[in-house]
């Protein structure tokens, strides 16, 4: 029996082809579908308007009236002088000087000379301070005199704290005091390394006597002297 398929019909045979010729259709409609696009209508349609040219219109010709400048105002009328005689008497007014006469008496004012507290330096002043006991002393040799008995006054009265001397302190001390207009010792001030050696030299210089006060031009001043108070342990 002779079978019914014909051998030279192979329907297999091209299957591949028509299959990516299928898919590449399918690919196709595919993508024309995803890009189709649709507007809407418009509602309003465009329409030609027939413009005029109205640029040129006519502009019609004005005449301008001129108005003629208002007249000048009248001059004004000359003023009437009338001549009145002078019968009246006209007081004169006298300025009196105020200057004085050399006549008037001249009364003198006297100035009370005020005395102020001027500081004349020890190094400088004229009369120097007299420390009792320097009184018969020539007035060159005075300040020798003065020095010397303040030297004196200081090694008399000297005494070394004892809290400094257990702490070991010991330095110079810088007094300085003023002599007033009545020979008394006033402003003491000192600079020193220790509170206890300031007290000390405070104690020594407040015992100096009462002085004859310096002078400057014949008048008694305050005389401002400094000096140094050495403490040193033996």
């Amino acid at each position: 029996m002779q079978p019914k398929k014909n051998p030279k019909v192979d329907l297999s045979k091209n299957s591949s082809l028509y299959f990516v010729i299928g898919l590449a259709a399918i690919l196709f409609i595919t993508w024309q579908a995803i890009e189709w696009k649709t507007y809407e209508k418009d509602l309003y349609g465009y329409e030609a308007l027939d413009v005029e040219d109205d640029d040129d219109e006519e502009v019609p010709i004005t005449e301008q009236i001129k108005t003629p400048p208002p007249p000048p105002p009248p001059p004004p009328a000359p003023e009437v002088i009338e001549v009145v005689e002078d019968e009246e008497e006209v007081e004169e007014t006298v300025i009196e000087s105020t200057e004085t006469n050399q006549e008037e008496i001249v009364e003198v004012v006297e100035v009370e000379e005020v005395e102020e507290d001027i500081d004349v330096p020890f190094a400088v002043i004229e009369d120097v301070p007299i420390y009792p006991g320097c009184e018969n002393v020539s007035k060159s040799e005075r300040r020798d005199c003065f020095q010397d008995q303040i030297n004196k006054h200081i090694k008399k009265n000297f005494r070394y704290p004892e809290i400094a001397q257990e702490m070991g302190i010991q330095g110079r001390v810088y007094v300085q005091f003023v002599i007033a207009k009545d020979g008394q010792i006033t402003n003491i001030r000192m600079r020193g390394p220790d509170k206890n050696l300031e007290k000390e030299a405070e104690r020594i210089i407040s015992k100096l006597p009462q002085m004859t006060p310096g002078k400057q031009r014949g008048r008694a001043v305050r005389v401002p002297f400094s000096i140094p108070i050495t403490f040193r342990l033996q």
